[in-house]
């Protein structure tokens, strides 16, 4: 039974507490389980009733990103995903407007080629060449929608200067049209960003933040269970105990290696994160249990899923 909410934005409150199977899909994407703390629940439901967008920083491969479809999965509201890029404009986000098949199609309505009315009409509405940008269609959805903003310190640093307005009064204006859009109904709007630059004071002002802390031991084996095994509400759903041993080693090795990692390098480079844990976990959970629990005594197996460089690769063999 799908037990998701679709209430007014005012009712709404993310738990969660509720949780897809394992299997499920929406719009073609897989959308997985997802375990929040109880600060980080709290810190979306501000952003929910405060109509503010929540800044999510952390290290890469922590879980920011997943976030926005576990809230939208259980609140039952439409996803969308705005991958920023270094050439990356605000305008991009909001619309664009093709000004070359405007110019075309009145080159040939010029010279006759074109005598449907009902075509004449189309080339003569401005509206014809505009298309919504992620943040434009969640503006004017006519429902409640969750925008992820994904890596927002990829662009240039004007670029979220340039959202201000938009962010701040959930409006825009399309020139062409001559029209001023304002939101249906405010999206839920999360931001994420791995600190590569620092971002304006008047852009972080407008927004709520959180850090996402990385996830202890025991946090991690819920992750691995929740990913590979499902959970309920009241989190029955648990393996058997050959895989319950298997996830305990998988987890104590990782974060072992983890711990040498920020031991030698500190905050220099990429440690290991939580999404190579779980890809780690899925290869080895194909093999014999026993062989595997054998090779983790030694040294690690398919290191190439977690080490990511071979300065690592040196570090870790060194310490063997």
């Amino acid at each position: 039974m799908d037990n998701r909410v679709n209430q007014p934005m005012s009712n709404q409150r993310y738990t969660g507490k509720v949780h897809p199977p394992t299997d499920h899909k929406e719009n073609g994407q897989r959308v997985y389980p997802y375990l929040p703390s109880d600060e980080l629940v709290e810190a979306v439901n501000l952003a929910i009733i405060l109509q503010r967008p929540l800044l999510l920083q952390g290290e890469p491969g922590c879980g920011k990103t997943k976030l926005a479809q576990a809230v939208a999965y259980e609140l039952g509201l439409p996803y969308l995903c705005w991958t920023i890029k270094s050439t990356s404009r605000a305008q991009d986000g909001l619309y664009t407007y093709n000004n070359l098949a405007r110019l075309r199609d009145s080159q040939l309505l010029a010279l006759g080629q074109i005598t449907d009315p009902e075509e004449i009409r189309r080339i003569k509405d401005p509206k014809t060449y505009v298309e919504l940008g992620k943040l434009g269609e969640a503006f004017l959805s006519d429902k409640t929608t969750v925008l992820l903003i994904d890596e927002i310190d990829k662009a240039d640093i004007d670029f979220p200067n340039d959202l201000l307005l938009e962010l701040d009064e959930k409006r825009f204006t399309i020139p062409e049209m001559k029209k001023e859009k304002t939101a249906k109904h405010p999206p839920i709007i999360l931001i994420t960003s791995n600190q590569e630059r620092d971002l304006p004071d008047a852009f972080l002002r407008r927004c709520l933040f959180h850090y996402i802390e990385f996830p202890n031991k025991e946090r991690l084996i819920e992750i691995i269970i929740a990913r590979f095994f499902g959970v309920t509400e009241d989190k029955s759903t648990i393996p058997d105990p050959d895989e319950n041993q298997l996830i305990q080693e998988v987890v104590a090795k990782f974060s072992e290696l983890r711990e040498l990692l920020d031991k030698e390098k500190g905050q220099r480079g990429k440690n290991i994160s939580t999404s190579e844990l779980i890809d780690w976990f899925d290869v080895l959970r194909r093999y014999p249990h026993d062989e595997v629990l054998k090779q983790l005594q030694g040294k690690l197996p398919y290191l190439g899923v977690l080490l990511k460089s071979w300065d690592d690769h040196r570090l870790y063999l060194s310490k063997l």
